[in-house]
């Protein structure tokens, strides 16, 4: 089950990957696209020589340090190390529930606050990753099935990514002076979320 949700969130990074770079030209070398390319080939690599992807705190592991070491620019780092976190949060038979991907989301959230020093609203992959993690908070999951709860972080990733458009960047370049784009990082999580969400409900039907 967790291959198959990595090969959905690989297909559809090499879907985007010029939509990707074509953002990061905004602001960047234009280059997120293929850096995110390369990084779900180097994931696929590396997951292929575990003996078994059940283990979620091992292949969350495994995907953190193939993502670190072959995303490049700003974004590798990033979610490198957030991935690394949420290894370190799950516990080895932690299966797929809200409650796990409060834990994954927080993790990570929380990694890439502390590295990148940025925060909400400040045009980055937080802008869509925050949103995600609220929705899975216990206060916010009660009551709910976890297809509703989904559709939620769902809707809250889009408009977190339609959030960036409004907003100017914090750090680098910041592009042509009225002109509205969305985040490339905060666009390509959005890209994950939804593929690792399709994914997932498909799984339930």
């Amino acid at each position: 089950m967790i291959r198959d949700a990595i090969d959905a969130v690989t297909s559809a990074i090499i879907k985007e990957k010029d939509y990707l770079n074509m953002l990061d030209e905004k602001t960047g070398d234009g280059d997120h696209g293929t850096n995110m390319a390369r990084g779900v080939a180097a994931v696929n690599e590396a997951l292929d020589e575990l003996e078994s992807t059940e283990n979620l705190k091992e292949v969350l592991q495994t995907i953190g340090e193939a993502v670190a070491l072959n995303v490049g620019g700003s974004a590798g780092p990033l979610y490198g190390a957030g991935i690394l976190e949420a290894a370190k949060a799950v516990d080895e038979n932690d299966t797929l529930t809200a409650e796990t991907l409060e834990k994954v989301f927080g993790a990570i959230v929380e990694e890439i606050k502390k590295r990148g020093h940025s925060d909400s609203g400040d045009k980055t992959m937080l802008d869509v990753l925050i949103p995600i993690y609220e929705t899975f908070k216990p206060e916010r999951v009660r009551g709910k099935t976890f297809d509703e709860i989904l559709i939620r972080a769902g809707n809250a990733a889009r408009d977190g990514l339609a959030y960036t458009k409004t907003l100017n960047p914090k750090k680098g370049r910041t592009g042509d002076p009225g002109e509205n784009f969305e985040d490339p990082g905060a666009a390509s999580a959005a890209i994950i979320f939804r593929a690792l969400s399709g994914y997932w409900k498909e799984e339930m039907i």
